[in-house]
């Protein structure tokens, strides 16, 4: 990923003095290097968790009440924190964004977004009761029907196939983990 100008590191998080993008020693790209005390900044994706949460037959999506994509549908899901797992995340992205109380299932889909730097992992879950309580990132959370997905109001590509793949593994009775790239 070609970072812009904006998204670039310009100082040194160890001493502050301003870095210079070059091609350290022993390695293939360029990095965010500091000239003083030749501390190297690695820039690498961020990754973001998320679930499919389902009740009988209905899968909870939940309509953002943030940029980007605001006022657009999405599966509960946000950025991984420093110190948890990423089934942690899921599981408290979850519960942050609609207050569903779930049983966490397996790895679902892994999701490599790498025009932005990022990698989407969604597990599959599964609702302890209907309840929803959606939190301040939520304008309203609602459980769907595959024929009530509104998928022209989707807010991420992630989403979309994820919920495909979700779809399409129901119909076989049978849910794998899938692996893409998403350009």
């Amino acid at each position: 990923m070609l970072l812009t100008e904006r998204d670039r590191i310009k100082y040194c998080r160890a001493c502050g003095t301003p870095v210079a993008y070059v091609v350290p020693a022993d390695d293939n790209r360029e990095r965010a290097v500091c000239p003083a005390c030749a501390t190297i900044h690695y820039e690498n994706p961020l990754n973001v968790v998320g679930t499919v949460p389902v009740w009988g037959e209905r899968v909870l999506l939940c309509k953002r009440a943030i940029e980007p994509r605001y006022g657009l549908w999405t599966l509960p899901a946000g950025f991984l924190e420093l110190g948890e797992t990423t089934a942690q995340g899921a599981l408290r992205e979850t519960l942050e964004e609609a207050g569903a109380q779930i049983e966490l299932g397996p790895l679902f889909s892994v999701l490599n977004v790498v025009g932005i730097g990022q990698v989407h992992l969604f597990y599959l879950a599964t609702m302890n009761s209907p309840a929803l309580h959606p939190g301040s990132e939520t304008l309203e959370a609602r459980l769907f029907r595959e024929d009530e997905v509104p998928w022209d109001e989707l807010a991420f590509r992630t989403v979309r196939e994820t919920l495909r793949y979700f779809f399409d593994d129901r119909r076989c009775a049978r849910f794998n983990l899938h692996c893409a790239d998403i350009g």
